[in-house]
C-alpha cells in the first residue's frame, strides 16, 4: 500500500473515532479532501483488513465499519493500529509470498532456490510469480528483522524461522512472558511492536497447547487513539533524527477543516490543497501524556525553531543530511529554548506561584501528593495548616494552565498578575454558563 494511502487511512480512522460515525459519506470525503469514489475504496480496504485480522467478527457483510471497530470494546484500543500496520506497504502478492516462506521455514531449513520453487508452485494463479532476486530480498529482510535465521554451513545457505526463545520456555514461563509484554505494550511508548509480539506469543501458545485456554489477566481501554495511530510517523522521524536528515511533508494544522488531501500524480487533475508543504530538520519528538499527543520539534530554514503536531503530518519523506556541526548547534539551541518548558513551550521565562489548599482535617492530602508527583521541577516554598505555596519557572503559562485549572477550587494563582487575571476571566466565563435561566 502506498504511503500516502496509509496517511489517508490514519486520518479516516481518527475521524471515525472522534465523531463516532456521525458524518455521512460526503462529509467524510470533504473533510479528508478526497472524492466519494476514493472514500468508498478506503472503506472497502479497511473492511478487508479488519476481516482478515479479526476473524471472530460477525459475518455480516452489511455491518458498518464503525460497528466492526467497536465490536469488542476492550480490543478497540488496538485493532486500528494493528491491522493498519499489518497492511502498511504490503501488496497482496508480498503478503501471500511472505506467509508461504515463513510457513515453509517453520517446518525445516530451506535454501533460496527451494523456497523459490515452493512459491512458484503455491502462489495463487492471479498473482505474479517471484524471481530469485525477489526471494533473496525477502530472506534478507526477514533476517534483518529477526524473524528467520541462517543456518551455519557453506553455500547454498539454508534458512529457518527464528523462534528458539519461545520453544525453550515452559508453558508457565510463556504465560509470564505474555503478561509482561501485554503490560508493557499497553503502558509504554512506543507500543506497536509490543502488540505484534503479544499476538505472536498468543498464537504460539495456542499452537503448542491444544487445550490452551488463556484468560486475559489485564484489560485496557484508551481514550487517545492518536497516541497509537501516530506511531506510524514515529519511526520515520526517529530515523531522520538519528541520521541528521531533513524531512519534507505536507502539514495540516489541527485548526484547519481539512485533515488530508490526495497526492496528485496526474498533472491534468491537480487540485488545490489546504495543507502546507514544509521542509525542516527534525530534532526531537515529544509525547504529551495528558492529551495523548505527539509533537515534532525541529529547525525551519525560515522560521527557526518550529513545532508540529504529528497528527497533521502526511506524505513524509527523508531528504539530504545536515552537517554534523550545524545539526549539533541547532539541537543545542532547541534544548536551551525548551529547558524550562512544561512540555514544548518556547515562550518567555516566568515564575508561576500558586497557592494550593489542603483538603481538610482527617482527609488524605491528595492535593499535595499530586503536586509532588506531577509538579516537575517546581517546589513547595512555604506551608501552613490550610495551604502551601508552589513555585516553578516555566517558558510561558500556556501549557501549565490546563494542569493548574484541573485542580478547580483547590488552588489559586498568585503570580504572575497577567496569568492570575486570565484564570479569573476563565472562571467567570464558566460561572456564566451555570447561571440560572
Amino acid at each position: 500500500m502506498a504511503r500516502e494511502s496509509f496517511d489517508k487511512e490514519i486520518q479516516f480512522l481518527r475521524m471515525l473515532v472522534l465523531t463516532s460515525g456521525a458524518y455521512n459519506r460526503q462529509q467524510y470525503a470533504d473533510r479528508l479532501g478526497i472524492s466519494i469514489h476514493t472514500f468508498d475504496k478506503t472503506i472497502k480496504r479497511l473492511k478487508e483488513i479488519a476481516n482478515a485480522v479479526y476473524q471472530q467478527l460477525p459475518a455480516d457483510k452489511g455491518k458498518e465499519f464503525a460497528d466492526t471497530v467497536r465490536y469488542s470494546y476492550l480490543d478497540s484500543s488496538d485493532p486500528m493500529l494493528l491491522f493498519l500496520f499489518r497492511a502498511k506497504s504490503l501488496k497482496e502478492s508480498e503478503s501471500q509470498r511472505l506467509s508461504l516462506l515463513l510457513a515453509a521455514m517453520h517446518e525445516q531449513a530451506l535454501t533460496a532456490m527451494e523456497l523459490l520453487d515452493l512459491c512458484c508452485g503455491s502462489m495463487p494463479a492471479e498473482l505474479s510469480l517471484p524471481d530469485e532476486k525477489t526471494i533473496r530480498g525477502d530472506l534478507k529482510y526477514l533476517e534483518q528483522v529477526g524473524v528467520i535465521k541462517r543456518e551455519p554451513g557453506t553455500r547454498p545457505f539454508r534458512y529457518r524461522t527464528y523462534n528458539d526463545l519461545v520453544k525453550e520456555l515452559s508453558p508457565e514461563e510463556l504465560l509470564d512472558l505474555y503478561d509482561f509484554v501485554d503490560i508493557m505494550a499497553n503502558t509504554q511508548l512506543p507500543s506497536v511492536q509490543g502488540y505484534f509480539l503479544r499476538d505472536g506469543l498468543k498464537k504460539h501458545m495456542a499452537r503448542r497447547q491444544n487445550d490452551y485456554r488463556h484468560q486475559e489477566s489485564f484489560l485496557y481501554k484508551y481514550h487517545y487513539y492518536s497516541r497509537i495511530l501516530d506511531e506510524a510517523h514515529l519511526f520515520t522521524l526517529l530515523s531522520a533524527i538519528r541520521n541528521r536528515r531533513f524531512v519534507r511533508f505536507l502539514y495540516f494544522s489541527p485548526k484547519k477543516e481539512t485533515s488530508y488531501a490526495s497526492k496528485n500524480t496526474n498533472p491534468l487533475f491537480e487540485r488545490d490543497t489546504e495543507g502546507q508543504e514544509e521542509m525542516m530538520l527534525p530534532l526531537k519528538v515529544v509525547y504529551d501524556h495528558q492529551y495523548g499527543r505527539w509533537y515534532l520539534l525541529g529547525h525551519h530554514a525560515r522560521y527557526g525553531i518550529k513545532k508540529y503536531r504529528l497528527e497533521g503530518l502526511t506524505q513524509i519523506s527523508e531528504e539530504d543530511a545536515a552537517a554534523a556541526d550545524d545539526y549539533e548547534a541547532k539541537k543545542s539551541e532547541l534544548e536551551q529554548r525548551i529547558q524550562y518548558s512544561w512540555l514544548i513551550d518556547t515562550g518567555k521565562l516566568v515564575t508561576v506561584k500558586v497557592r494550593f489548599f489542603h483538603p481538610g482535617p482527617g482527609i488524605s492530602n491528595f492535593v499535595k501528593e499530586r503536586v509532588l508527583l506531577q509538579g516537575q521541577w517546581g517546589s513547595i516554598t512555604e506551608e501552613t495548616e490550610d495551604s502551601f505555596i508552589y513555585e516553578i519557572e516555566v517558558n510561558g503559562t500556556i501549557e501549565i494552565k490546563p494542569w493548574i485549572r484541573s485542580f478547580g477550587s483547590s488552588c489559586e494563582v498568585l503570580a504572575p498578575l497577567k496569568f492570575r487575571e486570565e484564570m479569573i476571566a476563565e472562571w467567570k466565563e464558566i460561572k456564566g454558563y451555570y447561571e440560572s435561566l
